[in-house]
């Protein structure tokens, strides 16, 4: 029999009032697996996610997280971390006190100094919540979500308000926890981190899961693109698809038509500029979705 899903959704139905935010959504995530879970704006994901995550009753349909309801929070909660997008931390208490509080409040054990430290956040573990900026307040959620090292762990636009060095600190914090079997869901509006870490992806869009796979398999739904510009006067490429002067082709034989085209090029002589070839990306997904 195969192992039960960490989380197990079926036929979710999400409603406020005569709007229906979701509408008989199946998916499912296993456990160790990097589950990316994306939407246009108004997919519904968000209501998605609070069921899930049990701050919302679902209107019918099942969600089941390690077996069990997500309202049980005595059997789910210390099994799980959980980065929202503000969780709203008491403005008077130090960084360390933030994260000893919520630490103990998830039924985990940890060492405070050694989340900290995680985080990033050492230099500050004595200072107001208050007088942190932006991004030392998301690395703050991050602290605690991750604080035990929670089976599962959701991360809810994470890297919003972080730097570059901050960003990367908390990726690799990620691909720790992962190294130690957590399993991760991620919602971020930063597509090629998602398409660059995970292991399937779900993209809703009007309240369904509107398509479901891995980076592969979702970008081989659309061709790939080979573009580039040609001097004045040279001759006709082998290959058509000119836009206004410069060359933008769409192809589900990348290889064999780039190797073609550069093949003419270094027989013709000429120069292919600013060429850009590649496989459809996810924000081309989101493009295609947006105009169905």
């Amino acid at each position: 029999m195969p192992a039960t899903p960490v989380i197990d959704v079926e036929r979710l139905n999400v409603t406020y009032g005569d709007f229906a935010a979701v509408r008989d959504l199946s998916f499912h995530v296993r456990r160790g697996e990097f589950y990316a879970l994306l939407g246009t704006n108004g997919a519904g994901k968000t209501s998605t996610l609070e069921v899930v995550e049990g701050h919302r009753r679902a209107a019918s349909g099942t969600v089941r997280i390690f077996g069990e309801s997500p309202q049980d929070r005595r059997a789910v909660r210390p099994r799980t971390g959980i980065m929202l997008q503000e969780s709203g931390f008491s403005p008077d208490l130090t960084v360390r006190e933030s994260v000893g509080l919520i630490g103990a409040l998830s039924g985990r054990r940890d060492d405070v100094d050694r989340v900290l430290g995680i985080a990033g956040l050492t230099r500050k573990a004595g200072t107001r919540v208050s007088q942190l900026s932006g991004g030392e307040k998301r690395r703050l959620d991050f602290a605690t979500a991750v604080y035990g090292g929670p089976e599962l762990v959701i991360l809810d636009e994470p890297t919003t308000g972080l730097d570059i060095q901050s960003r990367d600190a908390l990726w690799a914090a990620v691909d720790r926890l992962r190294d130690e079997g957590s399993t991760i869901v991620l919602t971020t509006h930063y597509l090629e981190e998602a398409q660059q870490r995970a292991d399937r992806i779900g993209i809703m869009h009007e309240g369904t899961l509107h398509r479901e796979g891995t980076v592969a398999e979702l970008t081989q739904s659309l061709p790939s693109v080979i573009s580039f510009g040609l001097a004045p006067g040279a001759p006709e490429p082998p290959i058509v698809g000119a836009v206004n002067g410069a060359f933008h082709i769409e192809t589900f034989r990348l290889q064999d038509d780039l190797h073609r085209l550069l093949g003419w090029a270094h027989d013709t002589g000429v120069e292919l500029r600013e060429l850009q070839a590649g496989p459809t990306r996810l924000d081309d997904i989101f493009r295609a979705i947006s105009r169905d």
